[in-house]
């Protein structure tokens, strides 16, 4: 197992939470030499580095779209201060966090985008099974991505906005999450839901993305391995399975399947990739 994909996941998924070194190596199941050395390896830079830079952009994102509170974007940003959070922003960009406010532009700053995760071809996929899926209402946060692209790299972050704001959500049904992929276009650009089940979106706040997905046959495959290795799997599926089968995908949304089993906070337990046919 790659502890540099399980360090990008984990600090993605709980970046507006406090992280140690000794945390984030603790998860990937190494010491803190080893996860230094590891993620430097891989990346270019150093775990905490890393933490800081996407915290940075993330704040300068909401500075240029005119967030009114200096100190808010400090404190979840895990700086103590607005002084000490200035300091590391323009010591990171080259101009304060006022600058960027009042330019409401982002052109000249050099943002930290999250690291897309390994997507090479697992070569252990697991023998899928068929299925008859029911028809479901997913509501929760959505994001819309291009394959060529960022590829999805800031998923984790949408299932931390969710976890967050699950409460909102009213009339859940069940305790499954559901990660959709929906809407996509020639382009290769797709909506992506991390969500849960709901009886009905009459009461669903505007915020909150939501998709209507039909009864339908699927092909069913598992992922046994840590969340960091998902796109190994799905590049599998995709680009091998698929082709090799002689099945045709059908015309509707498909997705990601968690259960009691899986636990988001370590990233353990499994899913399962639910991929619609004819």
């Amino acid at each position: 197992m790659d502890s540099a994909q399980k360090a990008l996941w984990y600090v993605e998924s709980h970046l507006a939470e406090s992280l140690t070194l000794d945390e984030i190596a603790g998860v990937a199941g190494i010491s803190r030499f080893h996860m230094v050395r590891a993620f430097g390896e891989a990346t270019g830079m150093s775990v905490m580095r890393y933490v800081r830079a996407r915290r940075l952009t993330k704040a300068a994102r909401a500075l240029a779209r005119g967030a009114p509170d200096i100190l808010t974007l400090a404190l979840e940003a895990d700086y103590g201060s607005h002084e000490a959070f200035t300091r590391a922003f323009r010591d990171h960009f080259g101009v304060t966090p006022e600058q960027v406010r009042a330019a409401t532009c982002l052109d000249t700053l050099k943002l930290q985008e999250p690291i897309m995760m390994d997507s090479t071809p697992a070569t252990d996929l697991l023998p899928p099974r068929f299925a008859t899926g029911k028809a479901l209402l997913v509501a929760g946060i959505g994001e819309r991505y291009n394959h060529c692209d960022s590829g999805g790299a800031a998923i984790p972050d949408q299932w931390q906005q969710l976890h967050y704001k699950l409460g909102e959500i009213p009339g859940r049904v069940g305790n499954v999450a559901y990660g959709v992929c929906c809407n996509g276009d020639d382009s290769g650009n797709f909506d992506y839901i991390a969500g849960v089940e709901v009886s009905d979106f009459s009461g669903l706040p505007r915020q909150f993305s939501r998709v209507r997905i039909p009864e339908q046959r699927y092909v069913v495959f598992g992922h046994a391995e840590h969340i960091s290795t998902i796109r190994r799997t799905v590049t599998a599926i995709w680009n091998h399975w698929l082709p090799q089968s002689g099945l045709k995908v059908a015309d509707a949304p498909n997705f990601e399947r968690y259960d009691e089993r899986f636990d988001p906070s370590t990233g353990n337990g499994g899913l399962e990739i639910w991929v619609p046919v004819q």
